[in-house]
């Protein structure tokens, strides 16, 4: 046989971020504009999307679509439930992501277990553990006497038959990365082989009305690892997240077709596995009592939950250079905003010290009700003046110094005085004041420093 007969491999360079396809390697992609995201990936043996006697779609009016059933299946972890939007909906897909050895496993086979418990059909698709592994994982957190399904293996193909095999209310699958399509030579976790597992199994789900969980990996950015269509395909994106120096995780949505994305979760890792921690403020307050520098008190809301989070701040005169600006749940421009409204309108000598920020507990906050604590901390630790521990702080800063009211504020303060605080210094609005506390409402960033500093 000649050289000319033999088939040649046939490649493309596909862009990480957004999938697209390329000739030949460039610096750019033409897709989305990313820098240096072209990997060379082999192109499928044979047309995955060929399918004889395929028939075509019908066209229907919107208003005579048949509706299907909203009931959906709760697992009874309160925590995740609120985070899915109070539950999962058949046909829906979820992809959890999160850092390595954060607990995604382990909150995947605790929910399968809350929902085997339940009379729901679960199948756990085990790509990065054996069955035995999963088996000795499952009685760690005293789950094994479950009736969850295990399927051992990374061939999509294989899963596909277990879909057709049995029917089921929910599979999970850890992780989608490892899965591979036989169509692909290229090894599992490359762009083409997370692609086309990911989009055959939610085809699958949504014709079969399962509800589908993929577990997926990510990059040292943080970010969803594979091409970025993965989290177009799925209805819902969750971040699992947390500091595995600590003991707390939090499960957050980013996208969610069927509910907030508002919404967190908040459990605690144990030797026997996730639970559910019932009073969240307690995670982000500092145990002492006493009034300290550097140290104010906020009361957040994320989604229908308040939080009481504590932001401390330490303010030293900068000797080496360029003052160094360090956040650690804020982001470094916010707080490069702050320092700046702090030194034009305050009249505070910012350009000259090192500033540091930490929010307790590791939480990461992107509220505007944020910004009076921090500066109200960032001033205290400078003047070396104490915040009296009983205060909570909320309220947006303007540019020109001005507080700005903020949602929810009657849920904020209602939350304050449960939890023992007696004064509130807010921006000028109207709402209901809780017994037992005592508002102040401001108009500036001065009126509301001098209150807080008194």
């Amino acid at each position: 046989m000649s050289l000319k007969s033999k088939s040649r491999t046939k490649t493309a360079f596909v862009c990480t971020a957004c999938g697209t396809a390329h000739s030949k390697w460039q610096g750019q992609c033409k897709g989305c504009g990313e820098w240096n995201s072209l990997v060379e990936e082999r192109l499928p043996t044979r047309s995955a999307s060929a399918t004889a006697g395929a028939s075509a779609a019908e066209v229907q009016r919107l208003g005579d679509v048949a509706t299907a059933s909203t009931a959906g299946y709760q697992s009874g972890i309160d925590e995740f439930d609120r985070v899915l939007g109070g539950q999962l909906v058949p046909g829906m897909t979820v992809l959890l992501a999160g850092d390595p050895g954060i607990g995604k496993s382990t909150l995947l086979l605790q929910a399968a277990a809350a929902f085997a418990e339940k009379a729901l059909a679960v199948l756990y698709v085990s790509g990065e553990e054996s069955p035995a592994q999963l088996r000795l994982r499952a009685e760690r957190l005293a789950v094994g006497d479950r009736a969850i399904d295990v399927l051992g293996t990374t061939d999509l193909n294989e899963i596909t038959g277990a879909f057709a095999r049995k029917s089921y209310n929910l599979i999970l699958v850890d992780s989608i990365q490892t899965v591979a399509a036989a169509q692909f030579d290229s090894p599992p976790g490359t762009v083409g082989q997370v692609r086309e597992a990911a989009h055959q199994l939610a085809a699958l789900a949504k014709m079969s009305g399962a509800a589908l969980v993929l577990v997926g990996h990510v990059t040292k950015d943080g970010m969803v690892a594979g091409p970025k269509v993965l989290e177009h395909l799925v209805d819902t994106v969750l971040t699992f997240e947390g500091d595995q120096s600590l003991r707390y995780r939090i499960l957050r949505a980013s996208k969610n077709r069927f509910g907030s994305i508002s919404e967190i979760g908040l459990f605690e890792m144990t030797g026997q596995g996730l639970l559910a921690v019932d009073n969240p403020s307690a995670l982000f307050l500092s145990e002492t009592e006493s009034s300290r520098t550097g140290a104010a008190v906020c009361c957040l809301c994320e989604g229908s939950r308040p939080l009481l989070v504590e932001v401390q701040a330490l303010v030293t005169p900068a000797n080496y250079g360029n003052p160094q600006r360090v956040a650690g749940g804020l982001d470094n421009r916010k707080l490069a905003l702050i320092l700046a409204i702090l030194e034009k309108r305050g009249g505070y000598p910012m350009g000259t010290h090192d500033v540091f920020v930490s929010i307790a507990g590791g939480l990461r906050v992107t509220e505007p009700a944020f910004d009076l604590p921090t500066m109200v901390a960032i001033v205290s630790s400078l003047t070396n003046r104490p915040i009296d521990a009983r205060t909570v702080l909320i309220g947006e800063v303007t540019l020109a110094g001005e507080l700005r009211p903020v949602t929810q504020l009657d849920l904020r303060l209602a939350e304050a005085g449960r939890l023992g605080f007696s004064r509130a210094i807010i921006s000028n609005s109207t709402g209901s004041v809780p017994p037992g506390i005592s508002v102040h409402a401001v108009g500036s960033l001065a009126e509301a420093i001098e209150i807080a500093l008194d």
